[in-house]
């Protein structure tokens, strides 16, 4: 993955504890204090009840796949075929990925299926969460 670092992300300070749990392979969401509710991506304001009281919680890591995609041609670096996904975690955000661990044909993959997450190590300080198939 060493070729494909130039798509690493720059933390803020609004999204740095979700970075630091990807490194530490723990799926953080923040949380919000008022309603109770997770959210992402993260932000500093709730976006059910505009509160700014805001914890992180970690997050179990798996969920459904709601939707997906799979370019057939090289995309920003990454050649294709590969799935493009969005996750529905069980502690209700959804978040953008790509599912691995199966083969990118549409035969093979569907959605509500259950996913777990694992975590790709793409520099020193980024790993990127990633789902594949629960077994």
């Amino acid at each position: 993955m060493a070729a494909l670092t130039h798509l690493a992300p720059t933390p803020t300070p609004e999204t740095q504890p979700f970075w630091d749990g990807a490194k530490r392979h723990e799926l953080m969401l923040p949380r919000c204090r008022g309603c109770g509710k997770c959210h992402f991506y993260p932000r500093a304001i709730c976006p059910f009840c505009w509160s700014s009281d805001l914890d992180w919680i970690k997050a179990s890591g798996k969920g459904t796949l709601h939707t997906f995609s799979i370019p057939q041609r090289a995309v920003m670096g990454i050649s294709g075929p590969f799935i493009v996904a969005i996750v529905e975690l069980e502690e209700g955000p959804r978040i953008a990925t790509n599912v691995i661990g199966v083969d990118p044909d549409p035969k093979n993959v569907q959605c509500d299926m259950a996913v777990e997450v694992v975590f790709d190590d793409l520099t020193d300080t980024i790993a990127l969460p990633k789902f594949r198939p629960v077994a």
